[in-house]
């Protein structure tokens, strides 16, 4: 009966804001901002407001399928997505459908080359989920970047499908996809990395090994982005590279200050890693 009682408690004081983690809203909200980053620094023309939600409702729909299968993996019934199973389930078919009928409806035809492509990296990132082994002394490197290229992948064909005479290998080779694609991957691994240790460098060697192999990519693609905008002479590419490089650093400050903060925390406050650079970028001029 006591136990019941603390679990409602629990329940009562958890903050609202967690639940932008908990119902996986957080990725469908970066990806519909970064999005509109895409389409601008691409001098996308012609972009309905239906492709937007048609990207939001796909995240949205992958996001509750992993948080389903990592909490079956788990077979932690407490956690909250087993909890919450059978409506996260109603809300994902929900969002697939709507998702599916808006981009038969406003989509080139040509997307659909694209999003075998992208279908291929999500079931890649799915196998390596359910079939790396379950060691929590190592990082699952290889997941978290197939993840982030599923993602970075998904969010940019929105907006490149609408550039005339361009294809698949010229989205793969442009410089924003592999910026983003390699920032989102060091954010997903980053949570992997603070779930196992609290406090930085708190696992003797093998923590820092982690430690770099955080640190100095995320340095890496800071320095890359501000010589990519540097280097934009038209200046259209800036605000994209500029919002790159401010997600980097915000991870790197997350990364040295994560012992404050509870692991829950720590995953919203990862996704505003990504979401404030869009937002605050996303307003910067053109050409500023």
């Amino acid at each position: 009966m006591l136990r019941g009682k603390d679990s409602r408690v629990e329940k009562e004081r958890r903050p609202w804001w967690l639940y932008l983690n908990l119902l996986g809203l957080d990725a469908p909200l970066i990806a519909v901002v970064w999005l509109f980053l895409f389409a601008r620094t691409w001098r996308v023309d012609y972009h309905p407001w239906q492709v937007y939600a048609a990207l939001g409702f796909a995240v949205w729909t992958i996001r509750i399928a992993m948080k389903l299968l990592q909490g079956s993996m788990t077979s932690d019934e407490a956690c909250f997505a087993m909890k919450h199973r059978k409506s996260l389930k109603v809300a994902a078919v929900i969002a697939g459908i709507l998702s599916l009928t808006l981009t038969v409806m406003n989509f080139p035809l040509s997307v659909y080359t694209y999003l075998l492509v992208g279908a291929v990296f999500v079931a890649g990132h799915f196998a390596l989920t359910l079939f790396s082994p379950q060691d929590r002394n190592e990082i699952g490197y290889a997941r978290h970047t197939m993840g982030g290229v599923a993602f970075a992948f998904g969010t940019a064909l929105t907006a490149h499908v609408y550039l005339p005479g361009l294809g698949l290998r010229e989205l793969m080779l442009s410089r924003e996809f592999i910026c983003f694609a390699v920032l989102c991957l060091l954010a997903s691994s980053a949570m992997e990395l603070w779930g196992r240790s609290g406090k930085p460098a708190a696992d003797g060697e093998a923590g820092s090994m982690d430690e770099i192999a955080l640190s100095l990519p995320l340095t890496l693609l800071g320095a890359a982005a501000l010589v990519f905008a540097v280097q934009d002479d038209l200046m259209t590419a800036r605000p994209f590279y500029y919002a790159i490089l401010t997600g980097a650093a915000l991870l790197q400050v997350l990364n040295r200050t994560r012992g404050r903060f509870e692991l829950e925390t720590l995953r919203v406050l990862t996704a505003l890693c990504l979401l404030a650079p869009g937002i605050i970028f996303r307003t910067y001029p053109a050409g500023g």
